[in-house]
C-alpha cells in the first residue's frame, strides 16, 4: 500500500515537474514571440509594363555591350585552339565548322537563350541566384534563421508543391538529410569558383588574342613585346575600375555592335571569295565524318570547339541588366547570325590557306580593312573582359551575402545603376592572376585550354542545378527534365572529356584557382554555419532576463544601445557577456541583426521588422535588418536613423493597438501561476548566468503574461475586466507621448553600437583538419577581412566591441 502511494506522490511530482516545464516554455516563447505579426504585409505588385517595339529594339542594341562581349570575341581563337597543330585535310575545316555550328545552336540558342535563362530569380542569373531560387522552395539553406515572416515580402515569390507529386518527393529527398543540402551547396561553390577564374582567363586570352593580330602587320615582331602590350592594357583596365562602367559604359555597345557587323560583313566577303563549299558544313553528317577521320585527335580538338561557346555562362550571369526577351532578340536575329558567317568566312579561308590556322581571323581580313578592324577588336576584347570582371564582382557579392565569403570592400559606382559595383580587394587580385596568366603561358593555346575547362564546369554545374529547378520551381513533369539532362549531359560531358585531356596543357589553372577558391569559401561557410549554431545553443534564457527586474541589474545610463547578434530570436549570449562585466547598460537596449535572405532585393519599406521584447518596463526591442543578396549597406544610408525611425513608429502602433488587443478577443491571456517549486526550478535551470541576480527571481510569484509580452500580477485589479476600462484614449496618447519622447532623449544621449569582436578556435580534441581549417585558415581570413563594422559604416566613436571566444 505504502509503494503504491509512494508511485502515486512520484506521478504527482513528476506531472507537477512536467507542468512547471511546459509553462516555462510558453513563458518563453510568450516573452520574446517570433516576427510574424510584426511583419510588413504590404504587397506591391510589380507589373511589367508592356514595351514598345521600339524599346525592345533600343535595349536589343544595349545588351550587346554588357551580355555579348565576352562571346562575340570567341572567333579571335577558336580555329587556332582547335588546330594547334596545323591543318592537314580541307575536309577537317568543315567538320570542325559543322561542330562549331551545331555547337552555338544546341548550347547558347536553345539551353541558354530560350531555356535556362527563363529561370532566373526575378531577373537575377547565375548559379548563386538558382540557388537562392531553390531555397525558397526546399528549406535547403543550411543556415536555419528563415521566419515565416520573410515569405511575406514582396520579392519572396515562390510556388507551392501538391503532396504525393514528383516534386514533393524531390523536396523531400532533399530536405531529408545534411549531407544532401551540403552537395547541393558544394555544386553551387563549385561553379562559383570557376566563375571566378573565368574572371581571371577572360581578359588574359581576349586581350592577348587581340593584340596578337598585329603580327599578321608586323611579322618580325616578337612575342615578348605582344605579351608586354596585353600586360599594359591589362593593368589600364583594371587600375580604372574604381571609375565604374558607367562612365564609359555608354561606348560599349556601339563597339560591340561595329565588331559584330565587321565579322559577319567579313565572313560574307570570305565564303564568296574563296569557297562557298563550307555552307554544306549546316549537314550534321559533316560532324560524324570529322570524328570518323581524325579519330582520338578530333575527339581532342573539341577542347578548341568549345571556345565558340565560351561567354555563354556570362550571358546568363549578366541577364538582370535587360529584359529577357530583349536578350533573346539580340542573340536571335544579330548575334547568332553575325557569329555564324564569321565562323564560315574564316572556314572558307582556311579551306584554301591551311598554312594559316595560327592567325586566321586576321589573315582572313581584306588588308584595306585590317587597322580598323584591329582597333575594333582590341575594343570588343576590352568590353568583353569588362563584362566578366564586372560579373565577378557581382559573384562575390552575392557569395559575402550567403555566407560563403570573407567580407570584402563593396564600393557603389553608379548612383543610377544599383547593380554597377567595384571590389578594390578582388580587382587587384583578379588583375594579378591575369598578369600571371598572360606572362606563363605567352600563347592563346594553353590559356584557351585553362578557359574551356573553367567555362564547361559552370554549364556542368547548371545543367544539374536546372534540373532542380525544373522539377521544384518549374514543376515539369520528370521525362522532360530526363531529356534535357541527356541531351545536355551528353554534348557537356563530351566537351569535359575532350579538355580533360589537355589537363597537362593548361587546363590545371582553373583547377587550382578553383580549389583555392572553394578552400576559403567552404572553411568560410563552415565557421559561419558553426558560429550560427553556438549562438543558438547559448542564448540567453527570457526568464533569466525578466529575473533581473527592469533595471537589469545594472544602473541604466541615458542613451540608446544598439546590440547587434546573428540571432533573429532570442537574447544572444554576447549580452548575458556585457551585463556580468559591465556596471551600466543604456537606457533603452535593442537587439539588431541583420540578417540576408535567399531573394535579389528587400524593398526599403519592407527592410525592418520590430518587436518589444519584455515588459515595456524593461525597454527593451528587437530589430531585423533584412538585406537580399543584391542590396548593399551605403554610407549614406544612414542605418542608424531608420532604424530609430521604424521604432518610433512601432511604438505608436502598438499604442494604437493596445485597446483592440486587450479587448475580449485576447480576454484568455495565457496565465502561469509559479508555485515555490516552479520558482526554485527556475532558479536551478538559469544559474549558469549570474548567480549574484537569482534572488530578483523571488518576485515572480503569481504573474499573468498577455500576448503583448506585458507581464502584469495576477491578482490585479487590471486582470480583471477594469483593464480595459483603465485604458483610456488620453491614457494611452499620454503613455505615447511619454515613451517617444524618453526615447527621443535616450537618441540625443547617445547611441552605441556594441558588436561582438569574436575568436573562434576548434575545440580541444577536434580531429586535424578541423583545426587546421578553423585555427589557421579561418583565422587568417578573419583578420585580414573587413569587420562588420565597417561593412555596416558604424562610426569608430560609438563602437563599443565586446570580446568573447567561441570553440567550436
Amino acid at each position: 500500500m505504502s509503494e503504491r502511494v509512494e508511485a502515486s506522490v512520484a506521478e504527482g511530482e513528476n506531472t507537477i515537474e512536467e507542468r512547471h516545464i511546459g509553462a516555462m516554455w510558453e513563458l518563453e516563447q510568450k516573452l520574446d514571440q517570433s516576427m510574424d505579426e510584426e511583419a510588413n504585409k504590404i504587397k506591391i505588385m510589380y507589373r511589367e509594363k508592356g514595351l514598345s517595339m521600339w524599346m525592345l529594339l533600343r535595349l536589343s542594341f544595349q545588351s550587346l555591350g554588357i551580355v555579348y562581349g565576352d562571346l562575340g570575341t570567341s572567333p579571335l581563337y577558336v580555329f587556332y585552339n582547335t588546330f594547334p597543330d596545323g591543318i592537314k585535310d580541307s575536309e577537317d575545316v568543315i567538320g570542325a565548322l559543322s561542330l562549331i555550328i551545331y555547337s552555338l545552336l544546341l548550347i547558347p540558342l536553345i539551353k541558354y537563350v530560350f531555356i535556362v535563362c527563363k529561370a532566373n530569380d526575378n531577373g537575377q542569373g547565375g548559379t548563386l541566384a538558382i540557388y537562392s531560387l531553390l531555397c525558397r522552395h526546399a528549406k535547403v539553406n543550411l543556415i536555419p534563421n528563415q521566419q515565416r515572416s520573410d515569405e511575406d515580402l514582396t520579392t519572396y515569390s515562390r510556388t507551392l508543391v501538391a503532396e504525393g507529386s514528383f516534386a514533393a518527393k524531390t523536396k523531400k529527398w532533399l530536405e531529408s538529410k545534411e549531407s544532401r543540402k551540403r552537395a547541393l551547396l558544394f555544386v553551387v561553390l563549385l561553379g562559383t569558383c570557376m566563375m571566378i577564374g573565368d574572371g581571371i582567363l577572360t581578359p588574359a586570352i581576349s586581350v592577348l588574342s587581340a593584340t596578337g593580330g598585329i603580327k599578321v602587320s608586323s611579322p618580325k615582331m616578337s612575342s615578348d613585346i605582344v605579351v608586354v602590350m596585353s600586360i599594359v592594357i591589362l593593368v589600364g583596365l583594371f587600375s580604372m575600375q574604381h571609375y565604374g562602367t558607367d562612365k564609359v559604359g555608354w561606348l560599349f555597345a556601339p563597339i560591340v555592335f561595329i565588331w559584330f557587323l565587321f565579322i559577319g560583313a567579313t565572313g560574307i566577303y570570305n565564303i564568296f571569295k574563296h569557297d562557298t563549299r563550307v555552307l554544306k558544313a549546316f549537314s550534321p553528317t559533316y560532324v560524324y565524318l570529322y570524328f570518323k577521320r581524325r579519330g582520338r585527335d578530333g575527339w581532342i580538338s573539341l577542347g578548341g570547339i568549345l571556345l565558340s561557346i565560351t561567354g555563354t555562362e556570362a550571358l546568363y550571369a549578366d541577364i538582370a541588366y535587360f529584359p529577357l526577351l530583349a536578350i533573346q532578340l539580340a542573340f536571335t536575329f544579330f548575334v547568332f547570325p553575325c557569329l555564324l558567317l564569321s565562323y564560315c568566312g574564316q572556314a572558307a579561308y582556311l579551306v584554301n590557306n591551311k598554312d594559316h590556322y595560327d592567325d586566321a581571323f586576321y589573315a582572313s581580313i581584306p588588308r584595306n580593312v585590317y587597322w580598323p578592324m584591329f582597333v575594333v577588336a582590341t575594343g570588343a576584347a576590352i568590353v568583353g573582359s569588362q563584362a566578366a570582371i564586372s560579373g565577378t564582382y557581382s559573384i562575390i557579392k552575392q557569395a559575402v551575402s550567403h555566407g560563403c565569403f570573407p567580407r570584402v570592400k563593396i564600393v557603389h559606382t553608379s548612383k543610377k545603376f544599383v547593380g554597377q559595383i567595384y571590389c578594390p580587394d578582388i580587382n587587384w587580385m583578379l588583375m594579378l592572376g591575369c598578369i600571371a596568366v598572360t606572362a606563363s603561358f605567352k600563347n592563346q593555346s594553353q590559356i584557351g585550354n585553362a578557359y574551356g575547362t573553367a567555362v564547361v564546369l559552370v554549364m556542368l554545374v547548371t545543367t544539374l542545378l536546372m534540373v532542380l529547378t525544373m522539377l521544384l520551381v518549374w514543376r515539369c513533369h520528370w521525362i522532360l527534365v530526363l531529356i534535357f539532362a541527356f541531351l545536355s549531359l551528353v554534348v557537356e560531358l563530351s566537351y569535359f572529356s575532350a579538355v580533360l585531356l589537355k589537363v597537362n596543357q593548361g587546363g590545371w589553372v582553373p583547377l587550382i584557382i578553383a580549389a583555392i577558391s572553394l578552400l576559403v569559401m567552404s572553411v568560410w561557410q563552415y565557421a559561419t554555419v558553426k558560429k550560427y549554431e553556438f549562438e543558438m545553443h547559448s542564448k540567453v534564457s527570457m526568464s533569466w532576463i525578466l529575473g533581473l527586474g527592469p533595471s537589469l541589474g545594472l544602473v541604466r545610463v541615458p542613451g540608446v544601445g544598439l546590440v547587434y547578434t546573428e540571432l533573429a530570436s532570442g537574447v544572444p549570449h554576447i549580452f548575458s557577456h556585457f551585463i556580468t562585466n559591465l556596471p551600466a547598460i543604456h537606457s533603452v537596449v535593442v537587439f539588431v541583426c541583420v540578417k540576408y535572405l535567399p531573394v535579389y532585393t528587400v524593398p526599403e519599406e519592407e527592410r525592418f521588422l520590430v518587436k518589444r521584447i519584455g515588459p515595456k518596463k524593461f525597454r527593451m526591442f528587437r530589430c531585423v535588418a533584412r538585406y537580399g543578396y543584391k542590396d548593399l549597406h551605403r554610407k549614406d544610408d544612414d542605418f542608424e536613423n531608420k532604424l530609430l525611425t521604424n521604432l518610433s513608429s512601432f511604438i505608436r502602433i502598438e499604442t494604437m493597438m493596445e485597446p483592440a488587443l486587450t479587448s475580449s478577443t485576447y480576454s484568455s491571456a495565457f496565465s502561469v501561476n509559479y508555485t515555490q517549486e516552479s520558482r526554485d526550478e527556475l532558479l536551478r535551470n538559469n544559474s549558469n548566468h549570474n548567480n549574484s541576480n537569482m534572488d530578483m527571481f523571488s518576485s515572480m510569484v503569481d504573474y499573468t503574461v498577455s500576448t503583448l509580452d506585458t507581464i502584469v500580477p495576477a491578482d490585479s485589479p487590471r486582470n480583471a475586466t477594469s483593464l480595459s476600462q483603465n485604458n483610456t484614449v488620453e491614457e494611452e496618447e499620454e503613455e505615447e507621448e511619454d515613451e517617444l519622447e524618453f526615447l527621443k532623449t535616450c537618441k540625443e544621449s547617445g547611441v552605441v553600437h556594441i558588436m561582438g569582436n569574436t575568436v573562434v578556435k576548434a575545440r580541444n580534441g577536434s580531429w586535424l583538419p578541423k583545426k587546421i581549417a578553423i585555427d589557421y585558415v579561418y583565422a587568417f581570413l578573419d583578420k585580414i577581412c573587413r569587420e562588420n563594422s565597417v561593412i555596416l559604416h558604424v562610426p569608430h566613436e560609438t563602437l563599443l566591441n565586446v570580446g568573447q571566444v567561441f570553440y567550436i
